[in-house]
């Protein structure tokens, strides 16, 4: 029935700041959609950010998202890059269990504490 992610929307206190991070942090594109709102797109999936309070229907709080994201780039790349971002890395590397077999992730939060998991997969044959 379900074939993948189309988006996820995560609630931010300031949109600039959220963009400012996605695009230097994880080299997300930011884009704009219908009524200027602002999402970051990576692959073939989007985050959509929202100001809090600014979607009655949803009811979440800022800091309240928590992403896992698969990377092509070796865990020693994206340690040396939050090192330069001067993002403090909360745990790892440690090895987790992602949805197509091991992976070896670190944490950290974004802006908004969000928690963000940036992983590889530990064998390169489980990525589609």
């Amino acid at each position: 029935m379900i074939s993948h992610f189309d988006h996820i929307v995560l609630t931010v206190a300031n949109i600039d700041k959220a963009v400012s991070f996605y695009e230097t942090v994880l080299k997300m594109e930011a884009i704009t959609f219908s009524d200027e709102r602002k999402a970051m797109r990576f692959g073939q999936q989007k985050i959509n950010l929202q100001l809090l309070g600014q979607e009655l229907r949803n009811h979440a709080m800022e800091g309240s998202g928590d992403l896992c994201l698969i990377t092509n780039w070796s865990m020693d790349e994206v340690i040396d890059h939050l090192k330069a971002c001067k993002v403090t890395i909360l745990e790892g590397p440690v090895t987790k269990s992602g949805a197509l077999g091991p992976i070896q992730s670190v944490y950290f939060n974004d802006p908004d504490n969000n928690l963000i998991e940036v992983s590889v997969y530990l064998d390169n044959d489980a990525i589609p």
